[in-house]
Formats: structure tokens, C-alpha cells, sequence
């Protein structure tokens, strides 16, 4: 017999600064296992996920799309349902009124890894094109320190102290996701 849960409406949830103080995702949520939504600045709604670990979801999103990141609202769970969790993000969503751009239009941005050829600049697309192989992972690798040092530097102009490691084996194929 499972037990049942009930769903929090978003509305009744309190908001969480997505960055503390402190400049830490909120610990608590390591390893924990629900839906969350997240709101920019102004408050508004930019996406509702679930996540059977919510903080390393949480800094994939921070790294994706920074500026949309600086609200949370949360529910947990204490035993996996992919049933309930989609439940539960489905009611969110509703009761929004509209689909949040994370889970509409803007979906990849928020959930695939980041593709840095979109990021080239004029002079390298045109250099990728004459290239051999070898050379055009070394491009590409170069164009990923690049696009991770802007993403490293506003970061820290948003005061975030956690530790922010991409994984260097996808560089060459021009691939910027957390390790």
C-alpha cells in the first residue's frame, strides 16, 4: 500500500532565496527527492522540475540560465514516484495559468547540457569550417574556456561561493555540463 501525499500548491509554499547569504545553494536539498519551481527576480515563474537529487538540479540550472535563477518554491518526497512527481509538476503548471519558458519554448536551455558552438563568434564559425578534425576539437575546446570563464565571472558577480566544476571530456565536442 503506498501512501498518499498531498500536493502543496505553489501558492501556499513559501519562497527560498536560491542563493543564501552565504553565497550556498541551499544544502538541505542534497540528495532530496521532489518538485521544485524557480522564479527570477521579479518572482515569476521561469520552470518547474522534479529532481530525485533537487540541489544538483538546482546547480545545473543556476549554470544554464543565472539570471532566471533567484527564487525556489519545494516540495519533497521521501520515496521516488515518477507518477507523483509529474502529478505535482502538472498542478504547478496549472495553477500558473501559462507554461513557464523552462518548460515550454526555453526547455533545452534549462535542461540539456550547453552547446557553446551556439556561442561562437563570426571569426571562429568561419575558422570551424576549414579545419581537420583534431584542430576543430582544440577550437572547440577553446570556445567552451571561454564561454565557462563568462559563465564563472557572473557567477561571481551574483555572489556564488559553490564549488562549479564542468567536465573537462566533453569540452572537445564543444559541451559545457557540470561533473
Amino acid at each position: 500500500m503506498t501512501a498518499k501525499i498531498d500536493t502543496v500548491s505553489l501558492d501556499q509554499l513559501d519562497f527560498i532565496p536560491y542563493i543564501d547569504a552565504d553565497g550556498k545553494l541551499p544544502e538541505s536539498l542534497s540528495r532530496t527527492i521532489g518538485v521544485y519551481a524557480i522564479f527570477d527576480r521579479d518572482k515569476t515563474l521561469k520552470y518547474v522540475g522534479y529532481s530525485r537529487d533537487i540541489f544538483q538540479s538546482l546547480k545545473q540550472h543556476l549554470v544554464r540560465q543565472t539570471q532566471a535563477c533567484h527564487w525556489l518554491k519545494v516540495q519533497t518526497i521521501t520515496r521516488p514516484s515518477r507518477t507523483l512527481l509529474e502529478e505535482i509538476r502538472t498542478a504547478w503548471i496549472a495553477e500558473n495559468g501559462s507554461v513557464p519558458p523552462g518548460n515550454g519554448e526555453e526547455g533545452d536551455r534549462w535542461n540539456q547540457p550547453i552547446d557553446v558552438k551556439l556561442q561562437m563568434t563570426p571569426e571562429e564559425i568561419d575558422q570551424f569550417k576549414t579545419l581537420d578534425e583534431l584542430s576543430k576539437e582544440k577550437l572547440l575546446k577553446n570556445v567552451a574556456r571561454r564561454v565557462e570563464a563568462l559563465i564563472l565571472q557572473e557567477l561571481a558577480e551574483r555572489g556564488v561561493q559553490e564549488n562549479i566544476r564542468f567536465n573537462p571530456k566533453f569540452k572537445t565536442d564543444g559541451i559545457l555540463d557540470l561533473k
